[in-house]
């Protein structure tokens, strides 16, 4: 009922509308693996899908090149993509989800390595017009359901491999939605997750007061021991570390297409150690989960 009723909204927004216009034009596109896309049209169609991708901002993930027109995303998503690209041997032939897949950056960006099949989850209406706006132009066969990763176990297919970046600290139970994630996988499966951590010994978590880094949905900020009791009580078996990385404002930074505040606003003014409540300022950790 949730996903009908978000795919109704989707639908009546003006911005869809339009989108499904551009898709029928049937441009000459191609489609190239830096995330460009050459499209030969009229500067009319041009300056139409300018306009969309304008009124579509914040644009958090990225960057997208559409012919001349540079969707400069908050986020540079290819360093992040750069870590994983290693372990992408993992995902061919194999049928892939992509939970909190925001427009679908790191999914385009899977298509080089051959998959069976690519499925995002994201119940925001807005990152699924991104989604639709770029593969109607790049016109690839990835599906994009306005679900969350709560809905992953009653999906009608499992899954041989589950990307989750960076949603865990968003969710108030974390153990549960490890556990949702190992009942979507196929025998053998694999999960790739990734999350901010505190450097701490201990098997602990941060549980910032009121916001993290002035976001208001973060609940909780594990410790490296933490996440690992936190994945084994939801019964994977194998936890390893695959990198562990600072958030820099080369990654993370305030650009035209985003018009809100980003890294540099959320760290304390006199020392980026910190964030601006005082705690330890984001850090990243990516690891490999197996059942």
């Amino acid at each position: 009922m949730k996903t009908k009723s978000l795919e109704k909204q989707l639908k009546k927004n003006h911005l869809y509308a339009s989108i499904q216009k551009i898709k029928k034009l049937n441009l000459n596109s191609k489609f190239f693996t830096t995330r460009s896309i050459n499209i030969k049209t009229n500067q009319k169609v041009k300056e139409q899908i300018k306009q969309i991708a304008i009124e579509l901002k914040p644009w958090r993930k990225g960057p997208f090149k559409i012919d001349d027109l540079f969707i400069d995303s908050e986020w540079q998503s290819f360093i992040k993509f750069n870590i994983l690209k290693p372990f992408m041997k993992d995902i061919e032939d194999k049928v892939v989800a992509d939970v909190g897949c925001n427009n679908g950056y790191y999914m385009f960006k899977m298509l080089k390595y051959n998959p069976k099949k690519i499925v995002g989850f994201d119940p925001s209406i807005k990152y699924k017009l991104q989604f639709e706006l770029i593969n109607a132009l790049a016109k690839t066969d990835i599906k994009f359901e306005l679900l969350g990763v709560e809905d992953l176990p009653s999906y009608h297919h499992k899954f041989d491999v589950i990307f989750c970046l960076g949603v865990i600290y968003h969710r108030s139970d974390p153990v549960k939605m490890l556990k949702q994630l190992k009942q979507s996988l196929n025998k053998d499966g694999i999960v790739f997750l990734d999350t901010m951590f505190i450097k701490d010994k201990r098997e602990v978590a941060l549980i910032p007061r009121k916001t993290y880094s002035r976001i208001s949905n973060i609940f909780f900020i594990p410790s490296i021991l933490g996440l690992r009791n936190w994945c084994e009580r939801a019964g994977f078996k194998e936890f390893e570390i695959l990198a562990i990385k600072k958030t820099t404002k080369n990654e993370q930074r305030k650009t035209e297409w985003i018009d809100s505040y980003s890294l540099e606003n959320f760290l304390d003014p006199n020392n980026h150690n910190l964030t601006y409540e005082g705690y330890e300022s984001p850090k990243r950790i990516y690891v490999k989960l197996k059942v």
